[in-house]
């Protein structure tokens, strides 16, 4: 499993030029899911990034939570993350879990971000998607459990 969450002002998402999904304040999070990964696994990368503590707090530090300023998580499937560029110019995509199971386990991940208290929207998996965010800081961390 590999996520990339970036600290957002705001975030659309767009497919076929309908909007999807908009969040104000929170995390956009980029979701790869690996050949193997568990349900488990989402339930461990949820807890973490709920609790997550990249937001300033009024000191200036970055000591609180996404649930503690009361934001909102954009949950983006993004199988690509999963690339594997080490051979020739052409990314593989191997290690990616095949879409039926990688759609259950993403859709998992995302209720149980939201069963812990943080407003989960969601992309389409799948989807050509056009993501629009503002990102503040910026602030950009990587979970990767690979």
């Amino acid at each position: 499993m590999k996520l990339v969450v970036q600290r957002v002002s705001g975030a659309t998402l767009k497919v076929e030029g309908q909007l999807i999904s908009e969040i104000g304040k929170g995390l956009a999070v980029y979701v790869g899911i690996a050949a193997g990964d568990t349900e488990k696994q989402m339930e461990y990368y949820a807890e973490k990034l709920v609790k997550l503590r990249i937001f300033e707090d009024e000191n200036g530090k970055m000591n609180l939570s996404v649930k503690d300023i009361g934001g909102e998580i954009l949950s983006i499937s993004q199988f690509t993350l999963l690339a594997d560029v080490s051979h020739g110019n052409r990314p593989g995509f191997s290690g990616a879990e095949r879409p039926e199971r990688a759609n259950e386990l993403y859709e998992y991940f995302s209720a149980k971000v939201a069963a812990l208290g943080v407003p989960v929207k969601k992309g389409v998996f799948g989807a050509d998607m056009k993501i629009s965010q503002l990102n503040d800081g910026p602030v950009t961390i990587i979970y990767d459990s690979i």
